[in-house]
């Protein structure tokens, strides 16, 4: 008798055992391939008896995402609302039967329902599911600042564009906006309305594309940063280096112009330094720089700041684009820039070059941070349901991109960008800001998009943001900058109770 109980304990504990491996091998090792598989129908239906983890921004806690739990043919179902719908949609994300996931609903689906690949908690899941004990997933903090945020998504409405912040010296994301925008909400029942609905103010509307993380556009003078950086720590010109500027250069027999008044003519500047023209934005001197150092060192310094390269930001791939030259809709890595770019039109952020707000965010935070890139990240911590940390995302270094000498000039320069140059609209009283307009012509005459980079408090930045606007008829310093100013304030008034 006694050996018949003991047999039948043993197959007991090997069918459990069994169970157990195969439901880790699914959810764990093997979920990789299941995840890219939008179309499995029965496993989406089945996450759904999971009570899911929750959202949450920073300090402040306020909920991004919870379930409402529903009860049908007997079996408990959990689906998911959204207090906050339109406070950050293109982050959290949605997760639905009939559209499945996106944004870190899909990024971080392994933690929020519990599949995250600890032997231990997929052990207890497992037994959970034998049991009939409902499976609850792990809850997710993200870095998501909730005054910026609110304040970026509001000062971006009726505009089509994106804004991001950064802090510089972690690579912590504070708010990530775009606009149009959409409710989470409405994704499962109105999701053909949503991708169709139209606005004036875009070229193409497109609500579900995050413009911050995937959208390209032509970078402008933003992109004068990348340039003076390459013309500085390669060595071939300092902030004093003389230029004598007609109000033009000449690229393969062209005047390639300043900007200016289209009554009066480009601005002429006659003799100036290196440090006046970023002041300034001149496009002749940087134009000329371009000519001298040529497009294959541009573009190394370009790929230090990060261009070429997936962000690396903790969205799913299909939701960021890599920055760079693109010729007929893809990334163009030019194999002879001598022969095969423009250098002058480069230089000022023209050519082919097509950025996103989150790379030109990186850009300036790079800047602000000594000259060292950090890995932007939106996850700061998961927990469980009762508070313990599973995983806590330390900040990452990427390179050191220029010497912390050369980020110092830098700044000094895009300080006085803000202080007497083109930026002038983003400073804020007793803080010193950093700072760098761009205005991309974009084929239609007097439609410009526009930008505005940089950081505060410049001599101890806390904060570094980046803006673009489509199809506007003034310059960045006049539209995007005010926008980037309140996007600062918001971090810098805010208290460590938010």
């Amino acid at each position: 008798m006694n050996r018949q109980v003991t047999r039948l304990a043993v197959a007991s504990i090997a069918l459990i055992t069994a169970l157990i491996v195969a439901t880790t091998y699914w959810q764990t090792w093997a979920v990789a391939g299941l995840e890219t598989r939008q179309d499995n129908a029965l496993q989406r239906v089945a996450e759904f008896t999971i009570d899911r983890g929750r959202i949450y921004t920073g300090r402040s806690k306020t909920l991004l995402a919870t379930n409402v739990k529903r009860k049908k043919n007997g079996q408990t179902f959990f689906y998911r609302r959204y207090p906050h719908g339109t406070l950050a949609p293109h982050v959290v994300g949605y997760a639905n039967q009939s559209r499945s996931r996106a944004g870190i609903e899909r990024s971080y689906n392994d933690y929020l329902t519990g599949a995250n690949g600890d032997l231990r908690s997929v052990a207890k899941s497992t037994l959970d599911q034998l049991t009939g004990v409902t499976v609850r997933g792990n809850d997710i903090v993200l870095t998501l600042d909730l005054p910026t945020q609110r304040t970026a998504v509001q000062a971006l409405e009726g505009f089509c564009g994106a804004a991001v912040a950064i802090e510089p010296s972690t690579g912590r994301v504070l708010a990530i906006a775009s606009s149009p925008s959409f409710n989470s909400n409405a994704v499962a029942n109105d999701f053909s309305r949503i991708r169709n609905r139209k606005t004036g103010a875009c070229s193409f509307s497109a609500p579900l594309l995050n413009r911050a993380t995937q959208g390209l556009y032509p970078p402008g003078s933003t992109f004068k940063v990348v340039t003076a950086s390459a013309a500085l720590d390669s060595g071939a010109f300092t902030p004093d280096s003389e230029f004598v500027d007609p109000g033009y250069c000449i690229e393969y027999g062209d005047r390639v112009s300043n900007a200016g008044n289209p009554e009066i003519g480009p601005e002429i500047f006659g003799t100036l330094s290196l440090f006046t023209a970023l002041q300034h934005s001149v496009n002749s001197v940087f134009c000329n720089i371009g000519k001298e150092i040529g497009a294959g060192t541009i573009l190394e310094y370009a790929r230090r700041f990060g261009f070429y390269d997936e962000p690396g930001i903790d969205l799913p791939l299909d939701a960021q684009s890599p920055s760079g030259l693109y010729k007929k809709n893809k990334l163009f890595e030019p194999k002879h820039p001598a022969t095969q770019v423009d250098p002058g039109r480069l230089a000022f952020g023209q050519e082919r070059l097509l950025v996103t707000p989150l790379q030109m965010a990186m850009v300036a935070g790079t800047i602000a941070n000594h000259g060292i890139l950090m890995r932007p990240h939106l996850l700061d911590r998961v927990l469980t349901r009762d508070g313990k940390v599973v995983a806590k995302v330390k900040p990452q270094k990427v390179r050191r991109v220029v010497s912390a000498k050369i980020a110092g000039e830098i700044n000094e320069m895009m300080q006085a960008a803000v202080t007497g140059g083109t930026g002038t609209r983003a400073q804020i009283a007793g803080v010193p800001v950093a700072g760098k307009t761009g205005t991309a012509e974009i084929g239609i005459a007097g439609r410009y998009t526009t930008w505005f980079v940089g950081f505060a408090p410049a001599d101890h930045p806390r904060v570094a943001v980046a803006v673009v606007l489509e199809n506007q008829r003034g310059f960045g310093g006049t539209t995007a900058a005010p926008i980037v100013k309140e996007i600062m304030e918001a971090i810098l008034r805010k208290t460590s109770n938010t």
